[in-house]
């Protein structure tokens, strides 16, 4: 249960950006999920026109986050973003590395991503700050493996995470309210139950912003607006 916990966390870390390593568009798809050339081991899957916009939705927002980042100016405008990610089911057999079985097929998650600028900004600049993220919703639409409507999770998560000179040290996810068909219901209702307890995720999300704000967002340096 915990890592198919993690994987839906995962999920919804990405899709709200700013915790997901794996928010960079330029993020490999994991090997033994790709169709690959002999020679050269590329990924060589066609994107979807769906996948293709998705991508340069979320490039666009991770520009925006690593602008503040860099500058650490806190005045200017805040961060307000709709993001998309669409998960192969492949890939996530693969994230899952084997040891549990993921029940359904895609994934697609989205949420309008909303962040005030100048606690992001002072997180980088300030000796010691802790970013308190306004409740934001996420729904994910879970297609099954048989015929069958999918299933659609709502959930809300109202993250903090404390920084010291410019790294994360310290996070907690904050799992509110959900809504699901009752099979899946079941599972975030006792995971997300567990980690509001225990915490159990927030070496995971401290991994994850530290990789955004550092190698993530050193990828995108280059078209950054100037400052």
């Amino acid at each position: 249960m915990q890592r198919t916990l993690v994987m839906l966390a995962a999920m919804i870390a990405l899709t709200l950006s700013l915790h997901a390593s794996a928010a960079d568009d330029a993020a490999p798809v994991p090997a033994a999920s790709q169709e690959t050339t002999p020679l050269t081991g590329a990924d060589t899957r066609v994107p979807t026109p769906e996948e293709k916009a998705e991508k340069e939705a979320r490039k666009a927002c991770k520009i925006k986050l690593c602008a503040i980042f860099a500058t650490k100016d806190p005045a200017g405008e805040d961060v307000a973003c709709d993001i998309v990610k669409t998960w192969r089911q492949e890939d996530i057999t693969k994230m899952l590395g084997g040891k549990v079985d993921w029940p359904w097929g895609t994934a697609v998650c989205q949420s309008k991503l909303e962040l005030a600028r100048a606690p992001l900004a002072k997180a980088m600049s300030e000796p010691a700050y802790e970013v308190v993220v306004p409740t934001q919703k996420v729904r994910c639409t879970l297609e099954q493996k048989e015929k069958g409507e999918p299933y659609v999770v709502e959930i809300a998560i109202a993250p903090k995470v404390s920084f010291e000179n410019g790294k994360a040290v310290k996070a907690e996810l904050n799992w509110g309210e959900a809504s699901a068909p009752m099979l899946v219901y079941a599972l975030i209702y006792a995971g997300t139950g567990l980690d509001n307890s225990t915490n159990i995720l927030g070496g995971e999300v401290v991994r994850m912003v530290n990789e955004f704000t550092g190698r993530k967002c050193g990828e995108v340096k280059n078209e950054l607006p100037p400052h």
